[in-house]
């Protein structure tokens, strides 16, 4: 697997457009690789207050479309791409990892007869209790006082050929442990819930100890 990290210039109309329409970024990041469309993980970053877009994949990306939409030009390099595998292998039972997740935490609403109805969790409370219930099926552990949500915000954007989309947008932080390290793996390369082509679903991790050595 492979983690890529693009700049974003803000100050470009299509990078304006495309944070508030997500599905512009993901047929960028479709085209930046070769053969069928699959779909890979991917998430919109702020570090030090400049804007990033992250992706992970199976191979590595051709991002020069991308950089000129989306990206600083004239910045060297315009993307930079590292192996995730390193960081997979240290995932083992018992450690501890300092996280982010972006995702769009939702629950079904089911009827007699019928198939159940999406509907999104839009307090605090209830997107952690969500997160929780899918830490006890992924792999790893997160205790009540361990994470907060650090933003949540609605989207809207129209779809080309589709109705319009809404679709709610939170994002964790927090400290888990890894409890089955096979099943986190899998985890952290498919990712979690609903919503991955608009950026949604990728966790991203750091060693504990790094945190604490700033």
């Amino acid at each position: 697997m492979i983690l890529s990290r693009m700049e974003l210039d803000p100050t470009k109309r299509e990078t304006r457009l495309a944070l508030a329409a997500p599905s512009r970024f993901h047929g960028a990041i479709e085209s930046a690789f070769p053969g069928e469309r699959r779909r890979r993980l991917w998430r919109l970053d702020v570090l030090h207050g400049t804007p990033y877009l992250l992706i992970l994949s199976e191979d590595r990306p051709d991002l020069t479309g991308a950089v000129t939409q989306f990206g600083v030009s004239g910045h060297e390099p315009q993307w930079e791409s590292r192996d995730y595998s390193p960081l997979l292998t240290r995932t083992v039972a018992g450690s501890c990892w300092y996280f982010r997740l972006t995702a769009n935490p939702t629950r079904s609403k089911s009827r007699a007869g019928e198939r159940g109805k999406v509907l999104a969790h839009i307090t605090p409370y209830f997107q952690r209790q969500w997160l929780i219930e899918q830490s006890k099926k992924r792999g790893f552990a997160i205790c009540e006082d361990g994470f907060e949500v650090v933003s949540s915000q609605w989207l809207h954007f129209d779809k080309r050929g589709r109705n319009a989309v809404t679709l709610l947008s939170a994002t964790f932080e927090g400290v888990l442990t890894v409890t089955d390290e096979v099943l986190f793996r899998k985890t952290l390369t498919e990712g979690i819930g609903r919503g991955k082509a608009y950026g949604m679903g990728l966790l991203t991790l750091m060693r504990v100890s790094e945190t604490n050595n700033g």
